[in-house]
């Protein structure tokens, strides 16, 4: 989204609800920011599907979908006002003599012509407009109309559509419709879920100006004092990705290639700005390069990729043209990145805003992994500080009617990053990134719209992994897990560690997930990665030297708040130690062996006249082993255990039942 990026999140200061006008910060110096389970899961996402998806920011009918606008706009950057027609051709979805368009009641409008003639329509409660038709138009008729409008779009309070200001003494006017915002400047279907297939742009404004928009300049002309400028986009689009900014802008231009396919660059900087932009353009080609490598070729190669200065604080990823603010590496990394999370394919409610931000935001980690990779380590660190210095939240949005909800830095930035970080993690990064391709590239998702689901289904199809309880709890789950383990090695190097695990919130009791491990001494280090499957799990794993230390996820592929280790004192440091017990053993005896050197373990017991009553052997590695022979069928008395190894280890010991 929208704005301000804080290093890897948004960082929201003063007031969250106004998020796309948060001041960004440097990712270095961030200042904030089992069945019964499974079932309380469904129960959460059974209150999610039955009704928490009703807040849209519209009243626009649903009995037709929107293929193509054509907006005409008069603007003076002096002024705070819009004069508009706009021409929507659509296809009735489902038989209507009537339909609502989204539409702002403080704006006027003049008429509706349909056919080349003035139909009736009516403001109706919510900000909607009503077009009324002589007759019932049949489901599947492709038709337009054209509405004239005027006035000075309001000033909400939670965010600010449409701005009138002046930077460096010149006026200007620039628009951010996200989340809902569309509607209060020009008449749309302000909802995510209708995208226009292609949308026309052409704007009036005085001569000493210039105008900044989406797609491809086609043409531009002056007659009489009024600067005419055309843009074409040939895409699908969402209303709150139609944009344009006027003042006096210089016009930078650059190329890059895309695969063997040259690519425009074009940017609109205040002229106080130029050498900003200029100096920043390298980590856009950089960002679009590298992206393309992993995520295909920039979704939009047939038009252009560039950035528009405005004056909000951090950035908007508005299709074809970022408006910015200033254009620092981190926000380009973000908002480059959107082009293909959030643009090309478009959360389909803002419950599930993630899929635009949480993307991102992550594409800022693997810019930095790849580009500038002293900062990576780092991001990851601020990050898991920002969002563990709360107990609980979660990714997916409660209440889509609270903009600082959804945009909250925390959750929907930081947390949904970290969720693909881990997925990265537990997938692997070629099944990682190739199920994000087949995701992007889904005929139903592709340059549409998407839900959770969407995502989960392609990294399923990719994986062949079933990803149901990792969103379960990642996702519609709170909190995060912390981790406190005790280690110990035995004189075979064989590491005995136990993995136990605190919730920072009752709403997930455990996260199953791989977890790796390194271990270190002065000399030498080694990686190692368990597979946690339960809260207090033991592993033996072998480093293969003597270890000082065990560090538990050291290169942060896991959210957690905490990662302590403690190592305790071996078993014994005797070679092939030998520990019985109990004696006298009632139910069961215990052979404890300690650092064995051989690889075979064989067990004999005898009684007191010598006839052989059991017997067993096991292959042994080298770890600490413990064995049990059933001692309760048998009589009274003392027995003869023989324990020996293929290493010429042979010990007999005298038990008593």
């Amino acid at each position: 989204m929208i704005c301000a990026i804080v290093g890897v999140v948004l960082l929201f200061t003063g007031m969250q609800a106004t998020a796309q006008y948060a001041n960004p910060a440097s990712l270095l110096n961030i200042e904030k920011f089992a069945e019964e389970e499974q079932q309380a899961f469904k129960n959460l996402s059974g209150r999610v599907q039955q009704g928490m998806d009703s807040y849209r920011g519209s009243v626009a009918s649903d009995n037709f979908d929107i293929s193509f606008y054509r907006c005409e706009w008069e603007i003076d950057p002096a002024i705070r006002f819009i004069r508009g027609k706009i021409t929507s051709y659509f296809k009735m979805a489902s038989s209507a003599d009537k339909i609502v368009f989204d539409l702002s009641d403080t704006l006027t409008v003049d008429s509706v012509i349909y056919h080349g003639n003035p139909i009736g329509f009516q403001k109706i409660a919510n900000d909607g407009l009503q077009i009324q038709f002589a007759s019932i138009m049949p489901s599947g008729q492709f038709d337009s109309v054209s509405i004239y409008y005027n006035g000075v779009p309001r000033l909400p309070v939670s965010f600010k559509p449409f701005v009138q200001s002046s930077h460096n003494g010149v006026p200007v006017i620039w628009t951010l419709s996200e989340p809902y915002g569309a509607k209060e400047w020009w008449p749309c279907k302000n909802a995510v879920g209708d995208k226009a297939d292609s949308i026309d742009i052409i704007i009036k404004n005085p001569a000493a100006y210039q105008a900044s928009s989406n797609g491809a300049m086609t043409g531009e002309s002056i007659d009489n004092g009024i600067k005419t400028s055309i843009w074409k986009h040939r895409y699908p689009i969402s209303s709150y990705l139609v944009a344009f900014a006027v003042t006096n802008y210089t016009v930078l231009k650059d190329t890059v290639l895309i695969g063997s396919t040259p690519m425009n660059i074009v940017d609109y900087a205040y002229p106080e700005n130029v050498n900003d932009f200029d100096a920043q353009r390298t980590y856009t080609k950089q960002a679009l390069i590298l992206y393309g490598k992993f995520f295909g070729d920039y979704p939009f190669l047939k038009e252009k990729y560039g950035y528009t200065q405005f004056g909000a604080g951090g950035g908007m990823e508005h299709q074809t043209n970022t408006f910015l603010k200033s254009p620092t590496g981190e926000l380009i990394s973000h908002e480059t990145g959107h082009q293909w999370f959030g643009d090309k394919v478009t959360c389909g409610s803002w419950h599930d805003v993630w899929l635009n931000e949480g993307f991102a935001t992550y594409c800022q980690v693997v810019y930095n992994q790849y580009i500038d990779t002293a900062l990576y380590m780092l991001i990851l660190k601020n990050m898991t500080r920002d969002v563990t210095s709360q107990p609980g939240g979660s990714v997916f949005v409660t209440d889509t009617t609270d903009a600082s909800r959804i945009f909250n830095g925390r959750l929907s930035y930081e947390k949904g990053a970290y969720l693909l970080h881990m997925l990265r993690w537990k997938l692997g990064d070629d099944i990682f990134f190739r199920g994000l391709r087949r995701y992007l590239n889904d005929p139903l998702l592709k340059y549409n719209y998407a839900r959770t689901a969407d995502l989960q289904r392609n990294l399923e199809l990719e994986s062949g992994q079933n990803l149901t309880l990792f969103f379960q709890k990642w996702f519609y789950g709170e909190g995060y897990p912390g981790y406190n383990c005790t280690w110990m090695q035995n004189s075979n190097n064989w590491v005995r560690l136990q993995i136990n695990q605190i919730t920072s919130s009752p709403v997930v009791s455990f996260y199953d997930m791989p977890v790796q491990l390194r271990f270190a001494s002065a000399a030498r280090d080694t990686l190692i990665t368990v597979n946690n499957q339960q809260n207090g799990e033991i592993f033996w794993v072998n480093p293969g030297f003597k270890a000082d230390t065990m560090f538990v996820d050291p290169n942060y592929w896991l959210l957690a708040k905490d990662r302590i280790t403690r190592k305790i004192a071996a078993g014994s440091n005797i070679e092939n130690d030998i520990k019985i017990y109990p004696n006298p053993a009632p139910d069961k005896l215990n052979i404890a062996l300690f650092n064995p050197r051989g690889s075979q373990i064989n067990l004999q017991l005898y009684n007191i006249t010598g006839q052989l009553l059991y017997k067993a052997e096991k292959k042994i590695t080298g770890q600490d082993e413990l064995l049990t022979i059933p001692f309760s069928q048998l009589a009274g008395g003392a027995y003869v255990l023989h324990i020996s190894d293929n290493n010429n280890m042979s010990v007999k010991k005298i038990v008593i039942k």
